[in-house]
């Protein structure tokens, strides 16, 4: 069981890192309220088994580190465009695959909001960081699938307004926990 836990250990603290690294040689766009995805991004190829319009592939990792006394961690986040892709290439349609980026643009800083409150204990760290990060990430699956169903994949192009809007002032209540990478 000892193994196993630190199996998993690794795999939930160094698989996101690894993920991370993997990705940084151009093929990541990291989120900017300034920089919004644009279809040339997309670079992967149509699934043939999926007949979504566009897949937009997102991560949030964590590497973190702790002593007896302290605790660090960065948080990456970002829109991988080597597993993205696109058959519809529709400015509604990008709209609401940009919607996902910023969902997941949300739950970086909820994730980085939840670490900052965490409160060191060198005895529980692995587990306590363990689910935290493992909340965040189903809260974060939970609210994307809520997206797609309720603007029926944007279809329903007055919820997909409301979503949008919706989801910014998600992104302008949790500002203060933007700067969560270096």
């Amino acid at each position: 069981m000892k193994n196993l836990r630190k199996y998993l250990f690794l795999c939930t603290f160094f698989l996101p890192l690894f993920l991370s690294a993997q990705y940084q040689k151009g093929d990541v766009v990291k989120w900017s309220a300034d920089r919004k995805l644009a279809w040339k991004d997309y670079l992967a190829k149509p699934d043939p088994s999926n007949g979504a319009a566009a897949i937009t592939s997102t991560y949030i990792g964590i590497q973190n580190s702790y002593t007896d006394k302290s605790f660090s961690y960065t948080i990456s986040s970002g829109f991988i465009k080597n597993k993205s892709w696109v058959r519809v290439q529709d400015d509604h349609v990008l709209k609401h695959e940009q919607g996902h980026f910023d969902i997941t643009e949300i739950y970086a800083r909820k994730l980085f909001k939840a670490l900052r409150e965490y409160r060191f204990n060198r005895n529980t760290v692995e587990k306590d960081v363990d689910k935290i990060y493992d909340d965040v990430l189903k809260e974060k699956d939970e609210m994307q699938r809520q997206y797609d169903r309720e603007t029926d994949f944007s279809r329903d192009k007055e919820k997909q307004r409301e979503w949008l809007k919706k989801i910014d002032v998600m992104l302008n209540e949790l500002k203060v926990y933007a700067n969560y990478s270096s």
